[in-house]
């Protein structure tokens, strides 16, 4: 087992393989490496800003039918009020079907009103899982392009000969072990 940590500590000496990680140097940075970094930052910051505004939009368009429902329960209330008036007109002569119509109109607006905010609430709900969705896409595309990109900089022939040679001694001494 020492032998398969060694070869990949031996790995990180190669002076041919080159080095790769995160430089927090500003000043000893790559000046195209800092602009690809802000052209990709700014390149999502513009799609997370639109599907913002599509959130927004949809939400406006959520809030303008809430206002047309509130709108309907005006005219249904003054719609009930009148009904009321004609109920206890008709309750004195013993008719009770007005006052169950005054009951199924009430619930059916509330039922009405429940409907409209619970398609609101799922709009803004879908709509932020697939913005977030699409950006975890989207960065995650680009990590994988970076690290392929940086890998393939990185090998040339011997290096790759070298770590293939390294793993299959690694894989033979495995399987000494478990044989």
């Amino acid at each position: 087992m020492k032998n398969v940590t060694d070869s990949f500590v031996s790995l990180g000496h190669w002076p041919s393989a080159g080095s790769f990680g995160f430089n927090t140097d500003i000043l000893s940075t790559n000046p195209i490496n800092l602009s690809v970094v802000l052209g990709v930052l700014i390149f999502f910051g513009k799609g997370v800003y639109n599907r913002k505004q599509r959130i927004l939009n949809t939400i406006r368009n959520s809030e303008e039918l809430r206002g047309r429902a509130i709108e309907q329960l005006e005219k249904a209330r003054a719609r009930l009020r009148k009904v009321e008036m004609e109920a206890e007109q008709f309750r004195v002569n013993g008719y009770s079907e007005i006052e169950r119509e005054k009951l199924n109109l009430i619930n059916s607006t509330y039922k009405t009103l429940e409907q409209l905010e619970n398609y609101k609430n799922e709009t803004i709900h879908f709509e932020q899982q697939r913005a977030i969705n699409e950006v975890r896409q989207r960065v995650f595309q680009q990590a994988l392009q970076g690290a392929l990109g940086t890998l393939n900089s990185c090998l040339n022939n011997e290096l790759h000969l070298r770590t293939i040679s390294a793993n299959i001694s690694m894989l033979g001494a495995m399987k000494e072990i478990t044989d």
